[in-house]
C-alpha cells in the first residue's frame, strides 16, 4: 500500500509540475496578478508532493519491504539500519527521487523568500525551474519507476554495493545534489532575464545568493567525495580524474566563474550576456554529468544506470533544456545591454580573466572527458585520458590564475593602479620564494612541483592576510581605529577572504599529499619484534595480532597496529580485510593515524603461508589541510551569502529595475 501511495503522489507532482509553465504562460499573456499567487502555491505543493513519495521509499526501504523492486536489489534483511536509509539514494531510482526532491525543495525555498522579486520575474522563474521538474519527474515515471513492484517476494534482497555501505554515502550524494541542482535556480532566473530582455545590477543581487548556495553545497560535496575515496579505496587516492569525477568539476569551475561574474555584474552592471552564458552553462554541466552517469557509457562505483532507454531520455532531457536555453540566448542576448565601463587596470579586469582561465580550465576537462567517449561511441578504438594530460594542461593553467588571485583582490573597481598593489604584495612574495627555497633544501623527495607548490600556497594565504591589513589600515592608523574597520568589513568581504584561505590550504595540502608522500611495504608476522616491524619516515608500525571480524553484513580480517616512535606507542591503529558475503565481495578499510603534519595510512592484505601478511604504508604530508581548506571555502561561501546589506532588494522604483516590464519596453 505504502508503494502505491508513493506512486499516487509521484503521478500527482508531475501533473501540478508539467501543467505549471502552461498555466503561467497564460496568466502572463493575460496579465493577470492571480498566477503569480498560483506560481508560488504550485511550487510548495511540488515539494510536499515529491516528500511524500520520498517518505514513502524511505519507510519500504526501512521495513525491508522486498516485494518493491529497488528495495530488493539495494538492500537486505542483514544489513545495517543506517545503510538501509543511506540504500534509498544508493541506487538510480531512488538516487533520482533524492535529485528531485532536492530541485523542488529549492523552488519552495524560492517561494518562500523571493516575494519582493518583481512578479512577472519570478513567475518566470517559476515556469522554467517547474518544466525542469516536470522532465526529471517523467524521467522516474517512465524510465526509472522506484515503486516498481516485483512478482515474487524474495526471502532476501540482493544488498547495496559493499562501497556504498559506508557513513560518507549519508552525506555525500545529498550535499553534491544540492551542488548540482542548485544551478537550476541561477538557470531558471537567466532563462526568465533572456524572455524579458533585461538584466541588471539588481538581477544579480537578487541571483547571486542561491548562485553561492550551489556552490557551497558542491564544493563541500566533492570535498566529502573525495574523502571517501582516500580511505576507502585502499590506496589514499582522494582525485583520480575518473570521468564521473570530473562530472562534478565541471559545473564548480562554471559555477565559480559564474559567482565571480556575478560580483561584477551586481557591482558595475557589466558582462550581463556573459553571466547570463555562465548561468545556462552550470546547470548545463550539471545535467551533462547526470548524463555520464545514468546513460550507461560508463561503467563504475559511480554510475547507475545501464539501461540505453535512461540514456536516450536524459539525452533528450538535455537537448530540450540546453539546447533550448543556448538557441534563447543567441536570440535575445544581443538586449542584455552594459552600462558600466573599466579600465585594463581594475578588479573588473582581473575577474574577466579569471573567468576566461576558468572558462578555458572547464573546456579543457570537458574535452578530456567527453573525447574519449565519442571515440569510442563512433568507433572501434578505445582511448583514455589520465593524470599525466591534466597535471600537463590543467594544473599549470590554474597555477597561473591562483598566481593572480591575490592581485585581483585588492585591486579597484573601474580603475585601479598595480604597482601599489604589487607593492604591498611583496612580504607575501618574499615569503613564499623562502618556502620554495626551503622546500627545495629539505627536499623530502627532492620535487620541484611540491616546493612550488609550496610557494603558491603560502603566496595566496599571506596575500589574504596582506589584504585584510591594508583595508583595516593596520598600522597607518590608531589601532584601535583599525580594529572598529575590521568588525565593520561586510561578511561578503569575508567570505571572499576565508574562501581564498581555503584554496591556499588545499593548495598546500595537495602538495603535501601528491609530492611529499612515502611509501613503505612489507611483509610482516604478528607479534612486537623486529618480522612485526616496518620503518617509515623515524616511525615504526608494528602488526601486533590479526583478528577475526564477524559483523551482520561482513565477516574478515582485522589487523591491529601500534604506530610509535623511538619506542613510545602514539597509536593503535586498526585495518580491515572485509568480504560481504551477499554480493560475493571484498574491501579494504584502511587504518588511519592523524597527526597536524600528516597521516600514517596502512592497509593490510590476505596472509601469505610461509611469508605473513602485506602490509603497506603510506606518509601523506598534511592530509587533514585537504579536508578542512575544503570546508573552509565552503564556509566562505555562506558568508558571502548572509551579508544581508548585499542582499537587500527592496521594491523596485520606476526606471531602477524594467523587470516586470515587457521585454523591449523602457
Amino acid at each position: 500500500m505504502i508503494a502505491e501511495i508513493g506512486q499516487f503522489v509521484l503521478i500527482l507532482a508531475f501533473c501540478v509540475a508539467i501543467s505549471q509553465p502552461i498555466l503561467l504562460a497564460a496568466g502572463l499573456r493575460a496579465r493577470d496578478p492571480v498566477f503569480h499567487s498560483v506560481a508560488r502555491a504550485g511550487a510548495l505543493a511540488q515539494f510536499a508532493l515529491i516528500a511524500a513519495a520520498f517518505v514513502c521509499l524511505t519507510w519500504l526501504f526501512a521495513v525491508s519491504d522486498f516485494s518493491v523492486l529497488v528495495v530488493a536489489e539495494n538492500s537486505h534483511t542483514s544489513k545495517p539500519f543506517l545503510y538501509k536509509l543511506t540504500g534509498v539514494w544508493g541506487n538510480h531510482e531512488g538516487s533520482m527521487l533524492l535529485w528531485v526532491l532536492i530541485l523542488t525543495s529549492y523552488t519552495a525555498a524560492l517561494a518562500l523568500t523571493a516575494k519582493q522579486v518583481a512578479p512577472r520575474l519570478i513567475t518566470l522563474t517559476f515556469a522554467v525551474q517547474s518544466a525542469v521538474t516536470s522532465a526529471f519527474i517523467g524521467f522516474l515515471l517512465f524510465t526509472s519507476n522506484p515503486f516498481e513492484r516485483l512478482d515474487f517476494l524474495p526471502e532476501n534482497g540482493r544488498d547495496l554495493n559493499p562501497l556504498l555501505q559506508d557513513p560518507g554515502l549519508a552525506s555525500h550524494p545529498p550535499m553534491l545534489y544540492a551542488g548540482y541542482v542548485g544551478f537550476s535556480i541561477t538557470f531558471a532566473f537567466a532563462v526568465a532575464a533572456l524572455i524579458e530582455g533585461r538584466a541588471d545590477a539588481r538581477w544579480a543581487r537578487i541571483v547571486r545568493p542561491w548562485a553561492l548556495a550551489a556552490w557551497s553545497f558542491l564544493t563541500f560535496g566533492i570535498m566529502l567525495g573525495a574523502s571517501w575515496a582516500y580511505y576507502e579505496l585502499g590506496w589514499g587516492g582522494w582525485w583520480a580524474w575518473d570521468p564521473v569525477e570530473n562530472a562534478s568539476l565541471l559545473p564548480w569551475l562554471a559555477g565559480t566563474a559564474f559567482i565571480h561574474s556575478l560580483r561584477v555584474m551586481e557591482k558595475r552592471d557589466t558582462l550581463k550576456s556573459w553571466t547570463i552564458l555562465l548561468a545556462i552553462l552550470a546547470f548545463s554541466l550539471s545535467l551533462a554529468g547526470t548524463f555520464l552517469v545514468r546513460s550507461g557509457v560508463l561503467t563504475s562505483v559511480h554510475s547507475f544506470a545501464v539501461d540505453p532507454q535512461r540514456g536516450v531520455f536524459i539525452l533528450a532531457i538535455l537537448i530540450a533544456v540546453i539546447g533550448g536555453a543556448l538557441t534563447l540566448y543567441g536570440l535575445r542576448a544581443h538586449t542584455l545591454k552594459p552600462t558600466g565601463v573599466f579600465s585594463t587596470i581594475s578588479r573588473e579586469s582581473a575577474l574577466l580573466l579569471n573567468n576566461l582561465v576558468l572558462a578555458s580550465a572547464c573546456a579543457l576537462v570537458f574535452f578530456g572527458t567527453f573525447y574519449p567517449l565519442f571515440i569510442t561511441t563512433v568507433s572501434d578504438q578505445t582511448i583514455s585520458i589520465g593524470a599525466p594530460f591534466y597535471n600537463r594542461t590543467f594544473n599549470p593553467m590554474l597555477a597561473a590564475l591562483l598566481v593572480l588571485l591575490p592581485i585581483g583582490s585588492m585591486l579597484a573597481w573601474k580603475r585601479g593602479k598595480l604597482g601599489p598593489i604589487l607593492r604591498k604584495l611583496l612580504p607575501a612574495l618574499l615569503i613564499a620564494l623562502i618556502a620554495v627555497a626551503l622546500a627545495l633544501w629539505l627536499s623530502f623527495t627532492g620535487s620541484l612541483a611540491g616546493a612550488m607548490g609550496a610557494g603558491l600556497a603560502l603566496w595566496i594565504g599571506v596575500g589574504v592576510v596582506l589584504d585584510i591589513t591594508s583595508r583595516i589600515k593596520l598600522a597607518q592608523i590608531p589601532f584601535a581605529a583599525s580594529m572598529a574597520r575590521l568588525r565593520n568589513l561586510p561578511l561578503g568581504i569575508w567570505g571572499m577572504f576565508v574562501s581564498h584561505l581555503g584554496v591556499a590550504m588545499i593548495v598546500f595540502a595537495i602538495t603535501g599529499v601528491s609530492a611529499w608522500n612515502q611509501e613503505e611495504r612489507a611483509f610482516l608476522q604478528t607479534g612486537r619484534d623486529a618480522s612485526s616491524t616496518l620503518q617509515i619516515a623515524g616511525y615504526d608500525i608494528t602488526l601486533v595480532e590479526v583478528r577475526d571480524l564477524r559483523r551482520e553484513n561482513y565477516i574478515g580480517d582485522e589487523g591491529v597496529l601500534e604506530l610509535s616512535r623511538n619506542g613510545r606507542v602514539l597509536e593503535t591503529m586498526t585495518a580491515e580485510r572485509r568480504f560481504y558475503p551477499v554480493r560475493q565481495m571484498p574491501t579494504t578499510e584502511s587504518a588511519i593515524a592523524t597527526r597536524w603534519w600528516g597521516d600514517v595510512y596502512a592497509t593490510i592484505g590476505p596472509e601469505v603461508p610461509g611469508r605473513g601478511w602485506p602490509v603497506h604504508i603510506y606518509l601523506y604530508p598534511f592530509a587533514l589541510l585537504l579536508w578542512i581548506g575544503g570546508g573552509v571555502a565552503s564556509l566562505g561561501g555562506v558568508l558571502s551569502i548572509a551579508d544581508r546589506g548585499r542582499r537587500s532588494l527592496g521594491t523596485p522604483r520606476s526606471g531602477v529595475s524594467g523587470l516586470s516590464k515587457p521585454a523591449g519596453k523602457g
